[in-house]
């Protein structure tokens, strides 16, 4: 047996060997690192002979699987401890043999990457494998030439890099992995360095896949309604671009609320090429894959009932497989769980990474988890909605989500608040109260000159926060793309209490603004088109505003206990101290917001 700890032994790695994708990671300059060939992290896990019988391994072999699949092998693992003999072409093997290859593609990243000789690995494996499956895991290992130290379970891998078990104290966390191809689920009891799983339960035929699935057959469906021409009869080549689409587009869902589709000439009819160019909305995408992500809590709460847990129990709950993008599957487990579910690693490579401590602290290393780079705060605009049952108009949507790794963008659409409108100011803060003047303004702007509608204009409001704490914000009107953008320096340092300060201060200013100030739209117009303008904080004294946001929250707290002739006053006066702080109307304001205490006075008395 090999010593762990013998550097002469070789690098020791942890390999990911996935349904869908596989990655490796390895200790590098301190640190678990997914080691990349070029700019690629993942590798397909495909395996194919092309038609001049040249050997293909991961992205080629993924690329003629739809042309050639008499040529092509991919979804190996879920044929693993099977004795199945696999075609690939003229030949035949078996699934270690196809998984073997895999691993072999796999060690030469890493040897590329570490210029040293790679011979042991820690490969995981899900929790639900067998003994069978297991041993034909440590069979394809050897087939490649690694010693394969240890086999670990992909929950326990997760909870590795997530960092949990850093303490002596029990915790118990539920894993939900939503890989391309599979889909699994375990309760894991956590408690010092020792990591058990209680209970898994999942399904071998659910993944991305099947939502690539349903968006190409959507496409298939819109083609046929524009051209009258069904693309499944004998359209492979069609077929195959449609599924890169569909892929590519439900990509783009989980950071936009729209996906444009253009393919151009997929197929020619009577010499006339016919094109596809749809949109589809999140909201539809989310629809059609909404059955698919409720059937999963099945398999939740039967992994809670093998465990003899319920959602109490469960301290953390921990998002793996690249699937899990999908922003409705965190509001589906959040809402199913009732704790937001934790998502800052990769999730397409924290399997791995987690595999990678696992083999780093057996070669000796000290390693706690992975260290990724997060955002510490929420981000988004104010936005007009309701508290209380009231029209608010600082109502507050984080765009960017503490804990988000970094660098991120995401993308959120607003309305206009009535027809005819042709500015809007953008307002931004920092905070998680839904009350956006509870949070800290850090910039605003105005967008100008939009199109006067006969009902209301959609608005796209864009966020990118990079590794510098930039943070650039794109307000874009949808139907015509005009713009306006803006950076915020500094945006994830902790402000000083003066600055603090300074942005409750401008807070108060924002209630009195009823059209764009001037200052800031001239300071962008100075700016070079490359350089976007920097927000400055400016102070301004209104004490009769903050008076009348205090007694707005009291009103609104006694809203729905007070009698009904009582709340229809309370609500009429709310409604002017609204129209007063919008219109700047300073002795209205004062007015209204006196009548309001007196009436919180006897209500209060009563």
């Amino acid at each position: 047996m090999i010593n762990s700890n013998d550097p002469a032994a070789g690098v020791l790695v942890g390999i990911d060997l996935g349904t869908t994708n596989s990655e490796i990671a390895a200790f590098v300059d301190g640190q678990i690192r997914v080691l990349t060939r070029g700019n690629r992290t993942m590798l397909p896990s495909c395996v194919g002979l092309s038609p001049s019988g040249e050997l293909l391994i991961g992205e080629p072999a993924r690329n003629q699987r739809l042309l050639h699949p008499d040529r092509t092998l991919s979804s190996v693992k879920r044929k693993m401890g099977s004795d199945e003999i696999l075609a690939l072409g003229d030949r035949e093997l078996t699934p270690p043999e196809v998984s073997a290859l895999i691993l072999k593609e796999l060690v030469r990243w890493a040897e590329e990457r570490l210029g040293e000789s790679v011979t042991r690995a820690v490969i995981t494996v899900p929790a639900y494998f067998s003994d069978a499956q297991r041993n034909a895991t440590r069979e394809a290992g050897r087939l490649a030439g690694l010693e394969v130290v240890r086999i670990l379970n992909e929950p326990t891998a997760a909870s590795l890099a997530y960092g949990e078990g850093g303490d002596s104290s029990q915790r118990t966390v539920l894993v939900y992995d939503l890989g391309g191809g599979t889909f699994d689920v375990s309760i894991v009891s956590i408690e010092g360095d020792v990591t058990e799983v209680l209970a898994s339960h999942g399904n071998n035929l659910l993944g991305g896949d099947d939502f690539d699935r349903l968006l190409q057959e959507r496409l298939v469906e819109e083609f046929r309604k524009q051209h009258g021409v069904d693309l499944t009869e004998d359209n492979p080549r069609a077929m195959a671009r449609l599924a890169h689409a569909a892929e590519e587009a439900k990509k783009t869902l989980s950071a936009e609320p729209f996906a444009r589709i253009r393919e151009e000439s997929l197929i020619v009819v009577d010499g006339k090429p016919l094109h596809l160019e749809t949109e589809v909305s999140r909201d539809d995408y989310e629809r059609l894959i909404r059955p698919l992500i409720d059937s999963t809590l099945e398999s939740v709460n039967r992994a809670l009932e093998g465990a003899g847990k319920a959602t109490a129990d469960i301290d953390e709950v921990l998002l793996v497989g690249g699937s899990t993008r999908t922003p409705l599957v965190a509001r589906v487990m959040e809402d199913h769980c009732g704790r937001e579910p934790r998502q800052e690693v990769h999730p397409d490579l924290c399997v791995a990474l987690g595999a990678g401590v696992l083999a780093s602290r057996l070669a000796g290393h000290e390693v706690e988890r992975v260290l990724v780079d997060v955002s510490p705060y929420s981000f988004g605009p104010s936005h007009l909605g309701s508290r209380g049952g009231l029209p608010y108009t600082y109502c507050y949507t984080p765009i960017i989500k503490k804990n988000t790794p970094l660098p991120i963008t995401r993308t959120e659409r607003f309305s206009t608040a009535h027809p005819g409108q042709t500015a809007v100011d953008v307002n931004i803060y920092q905070g998680d109260d839904e009350d956006a003047l509870k949070n800290i303004l850090i910039g605003d702007f105005t967008i100008e000159g939009m199109t006067p509608r006969s009902d209301v204009n959609e608005v796209l409001c864009r966020m990118s926060l990079d590794l510098d704490g930039i943070l650039r914000v794109t307000a874009t009107e949808r139907a015509t793309g005009l713009s306006k953008q803006v950076s915020i320096q500094g945006a994830t340092r902790q402000l000083t209490e003066e600055e603090i300060l300074t942005s409750r201060k401008r807070v108060e200013e924002l209630f009195l603004r009823n059209v764009s100030d001037p200052e800031i739209d001239e300071a962008g117009e100075d700016e070079t088109p490359d350089e976007s303008p920097v927000i400055e904080v400016r102070p301004n004294q209104n004490p009769e505003l903050e008076t009348a946001r205090t007694v707005l929250e009291q009103s609104r707290t006694l809203l729905p206990s007070v009698h009904e002739e009582d709340r229809e006053e309370m609500i009429d006066l709310n409604e002017k101290i609204e129209e007063a702080m919008s219109a700047g109307d300073l002795e209205v304001l004062s007015r209204e917001t006196a009548a309001l205490k007196e009436l919180l006075f006897f209500v209060q008395g009563r």
